[in-house]
């Protein structure tokens, strides 16, 4: 049997309690392995590699590209899988920008966190990355996958670029339309059935025009704002001098609306008419496509020239951004569109709510 390799990045997973403060230490990333084997009787084996040691919520972008480089290094014949431990902080976002980077990978590489630190009776560090290693031991395809334990105690297994933040108060992920792959239990999957996502058999190394392309990337386009939207956010307060974004995404509320005053400091539909005329591209997320919205407020942001995300996890929407900046001419909006919106990297677009 192959071994599996270990990719430690530090986070909550590979810390300990220092006094009253949580930290990286480092001994603390390799804490989990011996934990897998004092308690778990199963055959796995492992090689081990650090990139960085860091709190995730300290990444910064250019790190992925360093992990992607270092992933992409692991000679994939000699393993049956690669296990990425990672910071809850910032799961989501590198789970995407990894579903992005690695979607040609030929065998699976499955990211996981864990909600306390390993020695907390509390975590699920341990068993997320025991489902992770039977899986890979098992049945898992090739692919960039992420796996948390939820609060009923199942080890849902997502897609990378359909992951969303963990939230403030509960420890729990999403995704849209709260749609997973699946469940695992003792390294099987139960799938979820649904015709939004692939088939197992489907999955395998990526072959898009963008695949070689993506390698090629050294540094991403971090000059991005994300506004998030609440009622009185005045957007006089947004002015650039001497810098200014190359584009903005804005959230929305649930149901896919913000202030859509004609005019005014509190007006999106002004405020996007002002960024497009200064030249920065604004994009809205997180919404169902356009043919599923309803509401006439929308619709002026639309008219106003803003550029729908729709069915795009807000991370899969940021990462990719980020990308399609770095690799594209940031004058050619229409070519700019075309990658968000119609070219699928990593299965994070096509994702329709059904009726």
């Amino acid at each position: 049997m192959k071994d599996i390799m270990v990719v430690f990045t530090g986070g909550t997973i590979g810390s300990t309690s220092q006094g009253s403060a949580i930290d990286v230490e480092a001994s603390g990333s390799y804490m989990i392995i011996d934990q897998f084997k004092e308690q778990y009787d199963l055959e796995a084996t492992f090689d081990t590699i650090q990139p960085m040691n860091i709190l995730s919520e300290n990444l910064t972008a250019q790190q992925w590209l360093v992990l992607a480089e270092q992933i992409r290094a692991i000679p994939q014949e000699k393993y049956a899988g690669i296990i990425v431990t990672h910071g809850s902080d910032t799961l989501a976002y590198s789970a995407a920008m990894m579903g992005y980077l690695l979607a040609d990978t030929t065998i699976p590489i499955v990211l996981i966190a864990s909600n306390y630190p390993l020695a907390d009776e509390r975590a699920n560090g341990l068993r997320n990355f025991s489902e992770a290693v039977q899986w890979i031991t098992l049945e898992a395809p090739p692919g960039v996958f992420a796996t948390y334990e939820n609060d009923r105690g199942e080890c849902q297994l997502y897609l990378a670029t359909r992951l969303m933040q963990c939230e403030p108060f509960t420890d729990q992920f999403r995704s849209p339309y709260e749609l997973t792959l699946g469940t695992l239990k003792q390294g099987s999957l139960n799938w979820t059935e649904d015709e939004r996502n692939p088939a197992l058999h489907q999955l395998g190394p990526a072959n898009s025009v963008w695949t070689e392309r993506l390698k090629q990337v050294r540094e991403l386009a971090d000059s991005i704002v994300y506004i998030k939207p609440f009622p009185g956010l005045n957007y006089d307060l947004y002015q650039w001098n001497t810098s200014k974004p190359k584009a903005i995404v804005h959230d929305l509320y649930h149901s896919g609306t913000a202030c859509s005053l004609e005019e005014g400091p509190y007006s999106l539909p002004a405020f996007i008419r002002r960024c497009r005329a200064e030249g920065i591209d604004v994009y809205l997320t997180p919404a169902k496509r356009s043919e599923d919205m309803q509401y006439a407020t929308t619709t002026k942001l639309f008219e106003a020239g803003a550029v729908l995300l729709g069915g795009m996890a807000p991370e899969a929407a940021m990462t990719k951004l980020m990308l399609a900046y770095a690799l594209l001419d940031s004058h050619d909006y229409e070519q700019i569109i075309t990658f968000m919106t119609q070219e699928e990297l990593y299965y994070e677009l096509h994702l329709p709510s059904r009726p």
